[in-house]
């Protein structure tokens, strides 16, 4: 007796085969999507000029307030979906460019590396999640200087 083409055993294995592709499709989306979000700005100090906080930055109010600077504004909010290794880029007003990169990831907390390469400068920042950090990317010119925050999982 021999067995023909198409018969049980091949229309059985072309269903797992098709049963098999579904599924990894189904997960393509979620693998796809990237590991961390991040919402990131770019806010400028200021010691000049009477005490205000721009109402965009009322969620920074209490890390703002202590610092030197009396004057808040936020220039520019991006948001970036990061992956370990890659870098993405953020253009800061006075035409430089802030580098961050994801370095590693424990469950919720992240380790973000800041580099502006025309200071030749690199910081490693770690967040929790709901947690933000204000850093520093530019020395003081003229009583002012700008910041980024980082919040990852906005």
């Amino acid at each position: 007796m021999s067995r023909r083409p198409g018969g049980l055993v091949t229309r059985t294995f072309l269903a797992a085969t098709l049963c098999t592709l579904a599924a990894l499709v189904s997960v393509l989306p979620s693998a796809a999507r990237a590991e961390v979000p991040v919402a990131v700005r770019v806010i400028k100090g200021s010691r000049q000029g009477p005490p205000k906080i721009d109402p965009r930055l009322d969620d920074l109010r209490r890390q703002l307030s202590p610092l030197a600077y009396v004057r808040w504004e936020q220039v520019s909010e991006k948001r970036l979906d990061l992956d370990r290794g890659r870098t993405e880029f953020v253009e800061l007003p006075d035409g430089d460019t802030a580098a961050l990169t994801l370095q590693e990831r424990h469950g919720d907390t992240v380790t973000f590396e800041v580099a502006l390469t025309s200071r030749n400068t690199q910081s490693r920042l770690t967040v929790q999640k709901g947690q933000r950090i204000v850093h520093q990317v530019t020395g003081e010119k003229k009583g002012a200087a700008l910041f980024l925050t980082v919040n990852a999982w906005p």
